[in-house]
């Protein structure tokens, strides 16, 4: 499915543009992007993002690109600031958890979302130290939770104390990124931390944690492949062959955890053999965005709103790439 989503991609001037904007791509842009033109594609990444890093690592787009193309690569801790490049206009494509793409729309920063992977409810989770009281979800009233502002985890905290029967006012967050909550987690700064993996079988690893809840039954924690507009318009057969190969990589990387997590073991710092247990609970692809899946991610735009973390309402569905 994943392959076959990939290579299907803009085939023929029926490739149209966005859903809200009634974008369309003309002969004349698709005559200008063809096979033998050289092109720059800006990509940005994190460590912790396995299937981009890897193909990085792998140099396998610079050799599928057209001859003289460059393709530039940037390093981001989070998602958020991955954005914002995408608004400065840094950077042409990345990938994201399911929550930062709803506060760049917010923000009017112009992206689309071009594929998605599933990763994996288990591979997100709400923590304790080992010899915390807290037993339960509901037992965080009051505490004070580390998390990213605007992350997945985010959004996992928001549904775990709904099913507990809490309010996010009932807790107290600390919006920390994935180093700085390690420390507060630590240093016994924090109650819980909310983190994904590989952090979070580092974090479990490292001081024994006991885990809450994970996503399980809460969330869907996709993760969401996202180009720049312009980029989009300008460049359909760029698009096309970077998801090409982020397939490729993502075939690989399911088929072969333990030579994912060497790979990823110097380039986080996290021994091998705990990479492995985080990438042998999650799944990869790259897989066309689907009503489900848009009904999903709507899901999580009206939850951070309705906690008045969103500034305004937004619908998903504008901007969908159709480009299929």
């Amino acid at each position: 499915m994943a392959l076959f989503f990939a290579v299907g991609l803009i085939l023929s001037s029926a490739v149209s543009g966005f859903s809200s904007t009634n974008t369309s791509y003309s002969a004349l842009t698709l005559a200008q992007n063809s096979a033998s033109q050289s092109v720059v594609v800006r990509i940005g990444y994190q460590k912790a993002a396995t299937i981009l890093n890897a193909l990085k690592a792998k140099k396998d787009l610079e050799k599928a690109l057209p001859a003289g193309s460059k393709v530039t690569w940037t390093e981001f801790p989070a998602g958020p600031p991955m954005l914002e490049a995408i608004n400065a206009g840094s950077i042409d494509f990345g990938y994201t958890g399911e929550a930062p793409p709803i506060f760049a729309q917010a923000a009017g920063i112009p992206l689309v979302y071009v594929a998605y992977d599933p990763w994996s409810p288990k591979a997100e989770a709400i923590i304790v130290p080992k010899n915390s009281p807290i037993k339960t979800v509901a037992d965080l009233k009051g505490k004070r939770v580390a998390f990213a502002k605007g992350s997945n985890t985010n959004y996992l905290v928001v549904k775990a104390l709904e099913k507990a029967g809490l309010k996010y006012s009932d807790i107290k967050p600390a919006f920390l990124a994935p180093p700085d909550a390690r420390a507060a987690f630590e240093g016994n700064n924090v109650d819980a931390w909310a983190i994904w993996d590989p952090y979070l079988a580092a974090a479990v690893a490292a001081t024994g944690a006991r885990t809450l809840t994970d996503g399980t039954g809460l969330v869907s924690n996709r993760g969401y492949y996202l180009a720049a507009k312009s980029f989009v318009q300008k460049q359909p057969l760029a698009l096309k062959t970077i998801l090409s190969q982020v397939t490729k990589i993502s075939d690989w990387a399911q088929k072969n955890p333990t030579d994912v997590a060497k790979f990823l073991s110097p380039e986080l710092g996290i021994d091998a053999a705990v990479l492995e247990v985080a990438e042998r609970r999650r799944k990869y692809g790259v897989l066309p965005i689907t009503k489900e899946v848009i009904a999903g991610q709507q899901q999580v735009a009206d939850a951070f709103y309705k906690i008045k973390l969103l500034p305004k309402q937004v619908s998903v569905k504008e901007i969908i790439w159709q480009g299929s």
